[in-house]
């Protein structure tokens, strides 16, 4: 007992039970003793009533068992024990509160706990009366929502109980009396003049506010109830309220069926006494199929219906493109009675005039100051980089959290006024951190980045000049605005032979721009049924509860450069996706969700035409240059409407001398960079720079044997040296050839008190 938690309705019955076993010196309180004392509560009393059942019938059978059975055994001075069978029903009942994970032990479960006693008077009178288990507790749990149930008929209590909520107040909350700390609503008018002219209506007054998420819906239900108390609104509307409905709430601890068809008839009724009641049900497409008990039809909706008709009650609802299409379509009698308003995205205009309106409340707030234009730019970069969410809630959380960071980092930040200012720079930190972006990649001072692009592009990319340029310039265009609006960054396809770096490009912009690189070889892509791969398999087939791989990737990169290598090897079903790609910059998944590609840089890499470079032609074929060779192969493979599409075809030249010897320095570097990691530093002659060019750059397969060259021949010189031998503690080496082969000449330094000699060792290994 001492480990229980017990509800003061309890604790008081068992304390007269003590008391009425005292005064008539029972021995033991037992499970008939505990009944008859229970037969004076107020909410057992009327529960068992209500469920048919005699209390002066059952008070007089608990009386007559008493004065036959249990004789007075006790001393004038000994205290009551309970019984073994009292004890057990009430470890029994703690049971039931811990199983159900309550804390505290109610009178309902005591009472659970005494109907499951196979011996017992108690449980035998109350049965005789035609009361059952499941019955009793039912009405005794509908009965405690009641306040009038569970009251005092004194008039103190009265009077008391008349200052508390109304049962209903629980489950619907009055919008006109909670719209302190609410934000104003800026805008909207035609939406919010269009809900009064519906709510002014005499028959279907309903109606149905549908948008995305985050675009206002509920901010013009708090606007309207604030027009309600303070501005002039239609006659009709004149003292109206808005009670916002909670339909968790309803259903919430409805354990028995009918138990929640009472609650949501009593909460409707008790609102319809008020004066021109608006019942608010934000997301209300979780009112079909609400409450239904096995797969039952008797649900929210259907319990809505008449209330509906009547037209007393007018509803206002809010709900998603998404969730309307899916739930609230389906049932065709709940959508002719509602009246549909269209919450639509505001423009970044429209958006900046509300952040503008709600700047105050923020800066009050976090005791901050924003910057002149620094609203704007946060609408700016929310519309730019948050491409998932919806204008105006993405640019107020961007709005927020800077105040919210400048309030937890004051430090850095001039004051003015004696409040902290919120400049770009910070807009730009919180949309890096949020989007998962390289900062550099949405700094507002982008200008200096694009303007030395191309040159960083061409020390990485060697002997592609006019490739370069053509990437560089689709981007470009695209930051400077002169792309057309709705479509990807740019769409840009590189032909030529392969190893010329037609790929390097795309990992080297990708670098550069700190976008992420995705992707995809489409030699895997060859048979028909590879494009649910990239957008997910139809309803039916295996993986359909899952996203394709490039619409789930490009949600969640929205800004990166998209690499389709080896894109006429794709089944023309794939060309087909790509055409809406490319004209849209939209693509939608088996899951109905939708991929946007307009921060997108779209890469397509082709060998089409290489193999037919450098072999004898037929007649003026013999003549024709490589580029038209590539150019006519280009149109062969791909149609005339996929071509169309393209921002750029970009041409790449053959592998010449002079890009030889620069491609193998530049590999030669990066095997450098991993040998400064050990502290060993590499010098390689013209022997053995002119050996890695004949060894791994051709004609045919381009600079592509280059890193087979170094990882096959050069880095296992360096692998004994630098694990066992010279090198171990690092030094200096000399890379040469000779004879076709590679040699390594390592230069120890052996240290001396007073000076360092130098021994030059040779190694020669290959």
């Amino acid at each position: 007992m001492h480990n229980m938690h017990i509800s003061e309705e309890v604790a008081g019955i068992l304390e007269a039970s003590f008391r009425l076993a005292g005064n008539a010196h029972f021995e033991y309180i037992t499970p008939e003793l505990l009944l008859y004392v229970t037969c004076q509560n107020p909410s057992f009393a009327k529960a068992f009533e209500n469920c048919g059942g005699s209390l002066a019938e059952l008070d007089r059978s608990l009386k007559t068992y008493l004065e036959e059975y249990m004789q007075p055994g006790a001393g004038k001075h000994a205290k009551p024990q309970m019984s073994q069978g009292t004890a057990g029903l009430l470890d029994a009942a703690w049971e039931s509160v811990q199983n159900s994970g309550g804390q505290v032990m109610e009178l309902a479960h005591v009472l659970h706990a005494m109907y499951q006693l196979k011996e017992s008077y108690a449980v035998y009178y109350m049965r005789r009366l035609g009361v059952e288990h499941a019955q009793l507790l039912q009405e005794m749990a509908v009965l405690k929502e009641e306040p009038d149930g569970c009251r005092d008929k004194s008039p103190q209590r009265e009077e008391k109980a008349g200052t508390k909520k109304a049962f209903w107040e629980k489950y619907a909350l009055c919008l006109n009396d909670g719209l302190e700390g609410v934000n104003p609503l800026v805008g909207r008018k035609e939406e919010l003049e269009r809900t009064m002219q519906i709510l002014c209506r005499r028959e279907k007054n309903n109606p149905l506010h549908i948008g995305e998420p985050g675009v206002g819906k509920t901010a013009i239900v708090y606007g309207l109830a604030r027009l309600l108390n303070d501005g002039p609104v239609p006659k009709p509307l004149c003292g109206a309220k808005i009670f916002s409905l909670d339909i968790g709430s309803l259903l919430a601890g409805t354990q028995y069926r009918g138990d929640f068809e009472k609650r949501f008839q009593k909460v409707m009724d008790s609102i319809a006494c008020e004066e021109k009641p608006v019942v608010y049900i934000d997301e209300i497409h979780t009112i079909v199929g609400a409450g239904a008990v096995n797969g039952g039809s008797l649900d929210v909706s259907n319990l809505l219906k008449p209330y509906l008709s009547a037209g007393h009650i007018r509803f206002i609802g809010a709900t998603t493109y998404e969730e309307y299409k899916k739930h609230f379509e389906k049932s065709r009698s709940l959508v002719r009675r509602f009246q549909k308003v269209e919450i639509k995205e505001p423009d970044t205009g429209e958006a900046v005039r509300i952040l503008e309106g709600l700047k105050e409340n923020y800066e009050q707030f976090h005791g901050v100051c924003y910057e002149d234009g620094v609203l704007e730019y946060a609408v700016q970069m929310s519309a730019k980089y948050m491409t998932e969410r919806f204008l105006p809630d993405k640019a107020i959380d961007l709005m927020d959290e800077a105040g919210a960071c400048c309030r937890m980092h004051p430090d850095g930040r001039g004051p003015r006024d004696g409040q902290i200012l919120v400049g770009k720079e910070l807009i730009d930190e919180i949309v890096a951190g949020t989007c998962q972006i390289p900062k550099q990649a949405v700094e507002h001072d982008e200008t200096q980045m694009l303007a030395g692009l191309e040159a960083r592009m061409k020390s990485l990319i060697f002997g592609q000049d006019e490739a370069v340029e053509q990437a560089v310039n689709a981007v470009k265009f695209a930051r400077a605005g002169l792309q057309e609006e709705g479509k990807p960054l740019a769409s840009l396809l590189f032909v030529g032979p392969t190893g010329v770096g037609k790929t390097e490009i795309a990992k080297c912009l990708a670098k550069e721009l700190g976008m992420e690189l995705i992707r995809f070889d489409m030699s895997e892509y060859e048979e028909k049924h590879a494009v649910s791969k990239l957008i997910g398999a139809p309803a039916g087939y295996a993986g359909y509860d899952e996203g394709g791989l490039l619409t789930e990737k490009i949600r969640k990169h929205p800004h990166a450069v998209l690499l389709f290598d080896e894109i006429e090897k794709a089944h023309p079903d794939i060309y087909n996706v790509l055409l809406q790609v490319m004209d849209y910059a939209t693509l939608t998944d088996n899951q109905g969700r939708k991929a946007d590609f307009r921060s997108v840089i779209i890469i397509m890499t082709s060998n089409a035409g290489a193999s037919r470079i450098g072999k004898p032609g037929i007649g003026f074929l013999g003549q024709q240059a490589g580029a038209d060779i590539v150019m006519d192969e280009v149109k062969r493979t791909f149609q005339p409407e996929f071509r169309n599409r393209l921002n750029r075809i970009a041409v790449f030249r053959s592998m010449d001398a002079q890009m030889a010897e620069r491609i193998t320095e530049k590999k030669l570097g990066v095997l450098q960079g991993l040998l400064n990691k050990k502290q060993v530093t590499m010098t390689a002659d013209a022997a053995a720079k002119r050996l890695v060019q004949e060894k791994g750059i051709s004609e045919e397969f381009g600079a592509r044997e280059i890193e087979r060259v170094i990882q096959n021949e050069i880095k296992p010189l360096f692998a004994d040296e630098i694990l066992f031998g010279s090198l171990k503690q690092g030094g200096a080496c000399r890379l040469t050839a000779e004879h076709g082969m590679f040699r390594l000449c390592v230069h120890e330094q052996q240290p001396d008190s007073r000076i360092g000699k130098k021994k030059e060792l040779k190694i020669e290994i290959g």
